[in-house]
């Protein structure tokens, strides 16, 4: 898994659900705890996303932050230490600033993106290579603000089969996705059965992935739209996240 992390994998892969109603799908206060294990029963890491109310440039906004660490003998031979963040828009979701600042066995990422919406250019500092780059960007999302953006859409119409589609900026480039909804399943989890919608990201395939389609997530069927349960397959092994603990939800957690 090298230059990949266990984080980036559930926040990347949770990125692409959405809400049916029209309430919103979280709010400041919101926080979410993931076990992260590899191969089914060996405990690899912990992931954490949280909201909270900010202000940048004299507007408010939404702070989200998502951590990530592996822990336990997965620690012994692969330690990751994950930081990511995002300023966006309480209306509209877009973002203004972005921040990823990662340590996985050694390799070290540390960037901070602007938005700048009038010149509609993404500047982005490199504190690693110690470098500034310039980009053109249209009607992109980061890895955190697609996650919340998403969650608030409305895809009561959306049929088994059909693809969403969404432009994630990250690393000085655009990222094309397709994400496809497989159905609804009522699933066991530790807070009981909850009705669940089922979603497909297609990832590219290679290093880290067994094959373009490798990477299932269930989604809780009610009006927060959390993802509860993620399964990829690996080159090696597969990776499974669990919703361990959550607090302050926008709405009522919907259980069987």
């Amino acid at each position: 898994m090298k230059k990949k992390t266990l984080l980036l994998i559930a926040i990347f892969t949770s990125t692409f659900f959405l809400a049916q109603e029209k309430t919103p799908a979280f709010k400041s206060g919101e926080w979410l705890r993931y076990k992260m294990s590899y191969s089914g029963f060996l405990r690899a890491g912990t992931a954490i996303l949280e909201v909270d109310e900010s202000e940048i440039n004299g507007k408010k906004v939404f702070h989200t932050k998502g951590e990530g660490w592996t822990s336990g003998m997965i620690k012994w031979f692969f330690q990751v230490e994950d930081l990511y963040e995002s300023y966006f828009d309480k209306e509209e979701t877009k973002p203004y600033l972005f921040k990823r600042k990662i340590n996985e066995g050694g390799y070290k990422k540390h960037r901070i993106t602007s938005f700048n919406y009038n010149s509609n250019q993404a500047y982005i500092q490199d504190f690693v290579k110690q470098t500034d780059t310039t980009v053109a960007f249209s009607n992109v999302q980061d890895v955190l603000s697609s996650f919340y953006f998403l969650r608030n859409q409305d895809v009561s119409n959306l049929q088994k089969g059909e693809e969403i589609k969404l432009d994630m900026f990250l690393d000085s480039q655009v990222y094309p996705f397709k994400l496809k909804f497989l159905g609804e399943e009522q699933i066991k989890t530790k807070f009981g059965k909850v009705n669940t919608l089922i979603f497909r990201p297609l990832v590219q395939s290679g290093r880290v992935f067994k094959e373009q389609e490798s990477v299932t997530i269930w989604i809780t069927d009610d009006a927060n739209k959390i993802p509860i349960k993620m399964k990829a397959s690996l080159t090696v092994g597969s990776l499974r996240a669990e919703l361990e603990e959550y607090k302050g939800l926008a709405n009522p957690f919907k259980k069987l």
